[in-house]
């Protein structure tokens, strides 16, 4: 198979590259080249996607591309640049292109956002974005030629995003002298989250079946409480565990899913109910495989250290600001 990435150098896009050629493919990656190599063994053909010219450099056809962009007008360039070069679409969106998440087990029939019009695009309208993506790529090429993914969570070593790899850095280095990790009170919130890895070599497989439709793909679902306890467990946590209400989180100031002052991957009942919930029998039903999670905790752990435990972190508390809140906690048990 020749298979055009466009991307490739970060992340998801990388280990997309590397399961194709590890399965023998011809790999050519567009990017501009400023986020790092492509990896060895893959072509790397610079191009700016803003506009239709920066495809020119691309030569031949292709049995498949692999994309995922969050910008719509990354998406209409290619499209029209490519369209009629490349066979079979697989295109990464995500759960975050539903217009409500508070219905457990939802599956890809469940309401949109409005797709996003105009090319101003912000973090505010991730969602609204990706929808236009989808729109434009199913007009462009219609369904037979094109899968849709929409992710869940992402999660294992590379996560740029430092969600999912808080949990078994704090729960391996806790911040206080005995071991305490504050853990919000959910045991009604589910959570599913997917290694990047399998994620990507669903990603190729579906290139080469040319899968058509419309998929969710993440993890099996699972209570909050259980996923910490396999984090404590893989990373060998034996310290206390100070459980929180999302009333009392709310009221001291942490945030919910990423972001500074958060708690990753906890929000909100009932109106995220299902965020983290829908169902993926349709991409598992089509090939998905999905490793144990304790493989992702493990792997993603080894990543956090060799990245720098220190550093300033997209999403999480801090050691010192989750130090203070456990203190507030129990004094206020002790009032």
């Amino acid at each position: 198979m020749r298979l055009l990435v466009l991307g490739g150098t970060a992340w998801l896009g990388s280990y997309a590259v590397r399961e194709a050629l590890a399965r023998g493919h011809e790999v050519v990656c567009l990017a501009r080249g400023e986020s790092g190599a492509v990896p060895d063994g893959a072509t790397l053909v610079q191009g700016d996607r803003s506009t239709v010219e920066g495809y020119g450099a691309l030569s031949g056809d292709f049995d498949a591309a692999i994309d995922v962009t969050r910008f719509p007008v990354h998406m209409r360039t290619a499209l029209e640049a490519l369209a009629t070069r490349v066979n079979h679409w697989v295109f990464v969106s995500s759960c975050s292109v539903y217009a409500t998440h508070d219905v457990p087990g939802a599956d890809e029939s469940a309401p949109l956002l409005p797709a996003l019009e105009g090319d101003e695009w912000t973090m505010e309208v991730y969602g609204e974005g990706k929808v236009a993506c989808e729109q434009a790529l199913l007009d462009a090429v219609g369904p037979g030629r094109a899968t849709i993914v929409r992710s869940g969570l992402i999660a294992g070593p590379d996560d740029i995003s430092d969600r999912t790899g808080y949990w078994p850095l704090r729960f391996a280095h806790p911040s206080t002298d005995d071991g305490s990790v504050l853990v919000p009170d959910a045991p009604d919130l589910q959570t599913e989250i997917i290694d990047g890895r399998d994620l990507a070599a669903w990603l190729v497989t579906c290139a080469e079946q040319t899968t058509a439709g419309i998929f969710n793909a993440s993890g099996r679902a699972q209570p909050f409480p259980e996923l910490i306890d396999v984090v404590r467990r893989t990373v060998g946590h034996d310290g206390p565990t100070v459980l929180v209400d999302q009333e009392w989180l709310s009221e001291h100031g942490v945030e919910p899913w990423a972001g500074e002052n958060s708690l990753p991957l906890w929000l909100p009942l009932p109106e995220y109910a299902g965020f983290m919930a829908r169902s993926s029998e349709a991409a598992y039903a089509h090939g998905l495989v999905t490793r144990p999670l304790a493989e992702t905790v493990r792997d993603g752990l080894e990543w956090e250290l060799r990245a720098g435990p220190g550093r300033k972190r997209k999403a999480g508390l801090s050691p010192s600001a989750e130090a203070e809140l456990i203190a507030q906690k129990r004094q206020e048990d002790d009032d």
